[in-house]
C-alpha cells in the first residue's frame, strides 16, 4: 500500500518534469508580481498578491492540462484534447475576478485598468505554464510600459476633464 502511495506522489510529472514545472510556476509568480507591484504602488484594490496568484493559477491550469493529456482515456481516435477550452476557462474565471474589482461611483467607472491588468496576469501565467517564457517576458515589459509611460502621458496632457482611470 505504501509503495502505491509513494509511486503516486513521485510519478505525477509525466509530461513536464518537476524542476521545469517549478521554474514555470516561479516565473509566473515573478511576472505576476511585477504587474502587481505597479498596481500596489498606485494603491489599487488588486495588487501584488492578487496578480501573483492569478498568474500562478493560470500557469498551473496549463501544466495540469499537459499532465491530463498524458493520461489514458482510451484510444487516440476517441480522445479529444482542446487546449482552447482551458484557455477560455481561465479567461472567464479571471474576467469574473476582474469584474469584481471594477465598480461605478457617481457615474464614473473605477479600476478598469486594474481589472485589465488582472486579466493580463492570467494570460502571462498561461504563457509561463506553456513554457513560452519569452512571450511572457515581452507581455510583462509591454504591460509595464502601458501602466507607467501611458499613465505619465495622460497626466501631462489629459484628454478630458474627468479623473483618469488608473
Amino acid at each position: 500500500m505504501y509503495e502505491t502511495i509513494f509511486a503516486d506522489l513521485t510519478n505525477t510529472f509525466s509530461e513536464v518534469p518537476m524542476p521545469v514545472a517549478a521554474l514555470r510556476m516561479a516565473t509566473a509568480l515573478v511576472f505576476g508580481a511585477v504587474i502587481g507591484l505597479e498596481r500596489e504602488w498606485r494603491t489599487k484594490p488588486a495588487g501584488l498578491r492578487t496578480h501573483m496568484l492569478i498568474s500562478l493559477a493560470a500557469c498551473i491550469f496549463i501544466l495540469v492540462a499537459f499532465e491530463i493529456t498524458a493520461l489514458d482515456f482510451g484510444s487516440n481516435e476517441t480522445k479529444r484534447v482542446d487546449p482552447l477550452r482551458l484557455i477560455e476557462a481561465v479567461t472567464a474565471g479571471v474576467a469574473f475576478l476582474a469584474a469584481g474589482a471594477i465598480f461605478t461611483s457617481g457615474g464614473t467607472v473605477k479600476n478598469l485598468t486594474t481589472g485589465a491588468s488582472m486579466w493580463l496576469a492570467g494570460a502571462i501565467g498561461l504563457c509561463c505554464g506553456a513554457g513560452r517564457i519569452p512571450l511572457a517576458v515581452l507581455a510583462t515589459v509591454l504591460a509595464l510600459l502601458v501602466l507607467t509611460i501611458v499613465t505619465w502621458v495622460e497626466k501631462q496632457a489629459p484628454l478630458d476633464t474627468e479623473e483618469q482611470d488608473d
